[in-house]
């Protein structure tokens, strides 16, 4: 178990005061981060809490997993690691192809 949590399903207008005054009852706040839309710049509808060790963070889990915050029922879980991201997007490949008139 890591110290990192996942919190999932929270309304656009959840502010990191509220996370921190939900989970601190729990145990010691690391972190809270709520990441952003890059194109709307508004809250993506999760967020991040690092708790001060795994056991605040199990403490947390079973705690706080299934509140109501701001009108939704939010999820809690251990935060998985980002996986590796592949190439995608763009062509790719070789740019001669297809492409007869370049020569």
């Amino acid at each position: 178990m890591n110290n990192k949590l996942y919190v999932g399903n929270l309304s656009y207008d959840t502010t990191e005061a509220k996370l921190r005054e939900l989970f601190s009852p729990v145990g010691a706040i690391r972190s809270v981060a709520i990441p952003m839309d890059r194109m709307t710049n508004q809250p993506r509808g999760f967020a991040f809490v690092e708790m001060e060790s795994p056991a605040d963070a199990l403490k947390a889990i079973k705690a706080c997993n299934g509140q109501m915050l701001d009108g939704r029922e939010i999820k809690v879980n251990e935060a998985k690691p980002m996986e590796a991201r592949t190439g995608g997007g763009g062509s790719g490949g070789d740019s001669r192809r297809n492409n007869s008139n370049r020569w």
